[in-house]
């Protein structure tokens, strides 16, 4: 009769359960649903520059890519930014603040993560693609991250790797820069300012614990504030037009968009005439609405 070793079971038990316990971490790490809104919109791009017929081995490769791309970005802001998201409610629970990740294991997970990223791009796209998402996660993670202590430049600057994703999925495809991708990315880049301002405003007293001032008038909860996110929301409907003006997608597209952007920007005059957090988490969720309703109409008069 055989005798079950329990002491030989039990710590590969143990071990499996570490294994887990790490996966969930860089899973946190890698900021699921941001790395995921990357790679949609990195998607869009292609889908749309390739007019509805991809290649599917490219479009696989340029949507994991720009996934794991997005993920070493954040965790480099992660690494920089340990010390100052103890500091914050909202951030305090990460894994490298709760010291549930070394800062080495952060660091190697960044790398391996931004290699194969890079590598997938580089390979299955071109290199223009891979070199540009790979300048996006050094923008992102070594100069928007510092910038954030100094003030609203860090917003300008972050609005930039924050728009390429869907330039890069175009490039993907054209190999080239054309007014065409350099439009999709104006639309993406414009957005980026009410949107991030708005969550600055609702975040605003969690961000200056850490020293953040990202709001864009003196980094306060102002008028003057709540009236360059309006202008933000405003300028951004003529813009989201405009590829249908030029032919890059037609009329039913312009249509949607006019409407997604007027329901976008209502919410930013009850925060000029009524300043509140309510108004700015409105105004937050829907940017993050109208991104991708933008996107898919995009899609859908395009195919």
């Amino acid at each position: 009769m055989h005798m079950v070793n329990t002491k030989t079971a039990l710590p590969s038990a143990e071990i499996d359960s570490v294994s887990v316990g790490k996966l969930k971490l860089i899973f946190q790490l890698l900021k699921f649903r941001l790395s995921f809104l990357v790679a949609f919109s990195a998607a869009f791009g292609y889908l749309l520059a390739t007019k509805g017929q991809p290649n599917y081995v490219v479009l696989t490769a340029l949507s994991v890519g720009g996934f794991l791309i997005s993920g070493a970005s954040i965790i480099i802001n992660q690494i920089l930014e340990k010390d100052l998201d103890k500091l914050m409610t909202r951030t305090a629970n990460r894994p490298l603040p709760t010291e549930r990740m070394s800062v080495q294991e952060a660091v190697i997970c960044g790398i391996v993560v931004g290699a194969i990223g890079f590598g997938l791009l580089a390979i299955f796209t071109n290199m223009l693609t891979g070199v540009l998402a790979l300048i996006s996660m050094l923008l992102y993670g070594l100069v928007y991250t510092p910038l954030k202590r100094v003030g609203v430049i860090a917003v300008w600057v972050g609005a930039v790797p924050g728009a390429l994703p869907p330039l890069l999925g175009w490039i993907a495809y054209t190999g080239e820069f054309t007014k065409e991708g350099l439009l999709i990315f104006l639309i993406q880049f414009v957005w980026q300012f009410p949107h991030f301002w708005a969550i600055a405003w609702v975040a605003d007293e969690d961000y200056k614990k850490a020293g953040f001032r990202l709001l864009p008038a003196e980094g306060e909860r102002n008028f003057n504030s709540a009236l360059q996110i309006m202008l933000g929301a405003l300028v951004l409907i003529p813009v989201s037009i405009l590829p249908a003006y030029i032919g890059i997608t037609g009329v039913t597209s312009a249509v949607v968009v006019g409407i997604a952007g007027l329901l976008f920007f209502l919410p930013t005059l009850q925060l000029i005439t009524s300043p509140s957090r309510k108004a700015a988490l409105t105004i937050m969720f829907a940017s993050f609405i109208y991104l991708p309703v933008v996107q898919i109409a995009f899609l859908l008069d395009k195919i």
